[in-house]
């Protein structure tokens, strides 16, 4: 039974320490008493990967997923919440007319539906739905977005090619058309944003020779919050609590593994797999929607032209160059195996999320993930039947919707999120400009049957 209390905790509490604060999950003590199970807000969670898809490897049959193919077998515990888009046409990534090149170099066009502009210095594009959804629910977050990337936006700068700035390589986050927002790849920064423990090398290093916890400065107020608190909503801050030690340990070896290389011209603390640092980055960004530090977050999985490898797919060959699988049955497969992993790690993520009881659900259910890439077959550079999904968020699940080639963008995908998201005509998309409720970035104005 939950402690019924005549006090209402304000969600904006945190627990304050001399290395920074601590938000808080969504806890029953939150409403006065009596009233009904408190309101989670909802978050969007955007994430972007490039060079397209294996075709033959992706596309379900029929209307439902009841048999999901297998790029995205690892989905199946949330398939009721999610929905596979097949047919979609990513036309902001097609060239602008008498432009050539482009087709690897407008990875900032994403999430706004916007061509970019063609210029090797500052970019011009236009604002992301994570931006205009920021705007009007994360002003009153300790962070209003989170933008995360997993590669290095430095390296391979000089090869962003045809004429193209490689702010458009390096961003998929723009709060304005002439405004990206940078992309972060330390997850020890990351964790200093969120909880004020500073970000130069040497005051980490002080900081954990002397073995200061960030939760050793709050646990005496925690401690005196805890006797507030009904029995379930114990329970809910001390794991709470727990989560942030454990990803804290986690970043902490993470560092020990960079020092361990030296030789390796890698920013500090960024561990050298791939796995582990998505896993690191999104365990800190559940844990922000779940203590309310954000409600919006993007991912830059790999850049354009990236040549990494991935050993734990199953293959070791770069990713870019098994792209180009010159429509060979066998070199498809292989990359099938990328793109499976991939998927595989956006998959675990969403169960972690599902697997969080928040208000009448979980927090999936309180947390739209958008996930696709702007190619289809990367072979042939092709960008339209490109794969694009979406999962929890409330949305019907369990759905396959198909298009005909061609015909509905990926920008009326964006333009039916921000709906799911309430934004509406006049709501603010960029400084003074206004949402006419109709059309976003190349939107066709069609419906997409999204919500």
């Amino acid at each position: 039974m939950t402690f019924i209390t005549k006090k209402k905790l304000n969600r904006r509490t945190v627990l304050r320490g001399g290395l920074g604060i601590i938000g808080l999950p969504l806890l029953t003590a939150m409403q006065p008493a009596f009233t009904a199970t408190p309101t989670a807000p909802k978050r969007f969670f955007g994430a972007f990967v490039p060079h397209g898809a294996a075709p033959g490897y992706w596309t379900p049959e029929g209307k439902t997923l009841s048999n999901l193919p297998f790029l995205y077998k690892d989905f199946e515990s949330v398939k009721n919440k999610m929905i596979i888009t097949t047919g979609m046409w990513t036309s902001c990534a097609d060239n602008p007319p008498g432009v050539t090149g482009a087709d690897h170099f407008v990875a900032g066009g994403f999430f706004s539906g916007t061509k970019p502009l063609k210029t090797t210095g500052s970019g011009v594009c236009g604002v992301t739905i994570d931006q205009v959804i920021a705007k009007k629910y994360g002003q009153e977050n300790l962070l209003p977005s989170m933008e995360i990337c997993l590669e290095d936006p430095g390296s391979g700068s000089s090869n962003c090619g045809e004429g193209y700035s490689c702010v458009y390589t390096n961003n998929i986050s723009w709060s304005s058309p002439t405004q990206p927002n940078p992309m972060e790849l330390n997850p020890e920064v990351l964790y200093s944003r969120m909880f004020g423990t500073g970000t130069s090398k040497e005051q980490q290093i002080k900081g954990r020779q002397k073995d200061q916890s960030i939760l050793d400065s709050v646990l005496e107020s925690a401690g005196v919050l805890e006797k507030s608190l009904g029995s379930d909503d114990r329970v809910k801050l001390e794991n709470h609590l727990d989560n942030v030690r454990e990803i804290e340990r986690r970043i902490g070896i993470a560092i020990s593994k960079s020092d361990e290389l030296p030789e390796m011209d890698k920013p500090f603390g960024i561990p050298t797999n791939w796995g582990e640092h998505f896993e690191i980055m999104t365990d800190m960004l559940a844990l922000a929607f779940e203590a309310d530090i954000t409600r919006v977050g993007t991912m830059l999985m790999a850049r354009d032209l990236t040549g990494r490898i991935y050993p734990e797919s199953g293959t070791t060959i770069g990713f870019h160059s098994a792209s180009h699988h010159g429509e060979d049955p066998g070199r498809i497969q292989e990359f099938s195996l990328i793109n499976r992993y991939h998927n595989s790690m956006i998959a675990s993520l969403a169960q972690k999320l599902d697997q969080t009881e928040e208000g009448d659900g979980t927090l999936l259910d309180n947390t739209v993930i958008m996930y696709g890439s702007n190619m289809g077959n990367p072979n042939q550079h092709f960008h339209y039947d490109t794969p694009l999904v979406l999962l929890g968020g409330g949305i019907k699940g369990n759905r396959h919707i198909s298009y005909p080639s061609r015909t509905v963008t990926t920008s009326d995908a964006l333009l039916a999120v921000l709906r799911l998201f309430n934004i509406n005509e006049g709501d603010t998309l960029h400084d003074n400009v206004k949402f006419d409720g109709k059309t976003f970035g190349e939107s066709t104005g069609k419906e997409t049957e999204i919500i």
